[in-house]
């Protein structure tokens, strides 16, 4: 770049001052950019010039701190596009090495590298939400997956080893291999939308007159055979999704069983009513239980108890 290396002459002022290694990385990368900008703009007229560095470890103005070429008074020096994406690179370098080394503290620690949980779609959002914000802010560094699955998914996960922690509904009954811990029992009721024929019977229907009609169930896509809560008549329009299943319960496309904490808003408005089923195997308000859960041969680390305890404490 130079072509007299005669011109040039570089001084540096340090005193004995010592940075920790990732800073090291970053003052080198600033220093070297710096300095090559000098190289580029110091030399009007062939002039001999001089390029100072000085650590500011001892200074008592921050304002003595720069680095300078020479007779250009007035010259700032201007990080080049090149030196813009080092800088990038090596912040985004050093921050990953902060995030690992404080993973591999909380390891010592006893906190598992990675906390991966499933979810069924009859689970509470708002309390759980709640308690993810909690565990990020007690846990800073630790890795979570999080899934949202079909109703059954959430256990499927978790025995394939693909979750940790399993929020989930555990029908018809808890396998010997699983933990389960009860968190909330959910209240489903029968609901129809208000323009549906059923709501105009102004009586307590019968298996006979729900037979006539499509009932929307909430299954699990990969066991349509498998167990059957509250599934009454032969025409059944099955979903996963338990917002879409909302949809076309009111758009009158059927009728099905809801957890109130959904509907009670539908409800107050009128645009769903509730069903008196006579004869109803599931009662007025049938209950499911909500647990958490984990495998019986993989005990839960840090972070997954401390959220299971705020858990039960959100649901209590």
């Amino acid at each position: 770049m130079i072509a007299d290396h005669n011109q040039l002459a570089i001084a540096v002022d340090a005193d004995g001052s010592s940075v920790a290694p990732d800073t090291s990385v970053s003052i080198g990368l600033i220093v070297t950019e710096l300095v090559i900008n000098a190289l580029k703009h110091a030399f009007p007229e062939h002039r001999r010039t001089q390029a100072k560095s000085r650590t500011v470890g001892d200074q008592p103005d921050d304002r003595d701190a720069r680095a300078c070429a020479g007779h250009r008074s007035g010259f700032r020096p201007v990080m080049t596009d090149a030196g813009r994406v080092l800088v990038a690179q090596a912040r985004t370098v050093l921050s990953g090495a902060a995030r690992f080394e404080a993973m591999a503290a909380a390891t010592r620690d006893g906190v598992e590298p990675e906390l991966a949980i499933a979810i069924d779609p009859l689970v509470p959002t708002e309390a759980f939400i709640d308690s993810l914000h909690a565990l990020r802010s007690e846990f800073p560094c630790l890795s979570v997956s999080f899934s949202t699955e079909g109703l059954g998914g959430a256990e499927r996960r978790l025995r394939r080893g693909e979750a940790t922690l399993a929020l989930c509904i555990l029908l018809p009954s808890v396998p010997e291999h699983v933990v389960a811990h009860p968190l909330l029992g959910i209240d489903l009721i029968p609901v129809v939308s208000a323009d549906h024929p059923l709501a105009r019977l102004n009586r307590p229907v019968t298996r006979s007159d729900l037979a006539e009609h499509v009932q929307l169930v909430l299954s699990d896509p990969s066991a349509p055979e498998g167990p059957r809560y509250g599934v009454v008549g032969p025409r059944q329009w099955r979903f996963v999704d338990l917002g879409r299943r909302l949809d076309f319960l009111l758009a009158g496309m059927g009728w099905c069983r809801m957890p109130e904490r959904l509907v009670a808003p539908h409800l107050a408005a009128a645009r769903l009513v509730p069903l008196a089923i006579a004869d109803d195997p599931a009662g007025p308000k049938g209950s499911l239980t909500i647990y958490a859960a984990h495998m019986r041969d993989q005990h839960l680390g840090r972070a997954g108890s401390w959220l299971l305890s705020n858990l039960q404490a959100q649901f209590a």
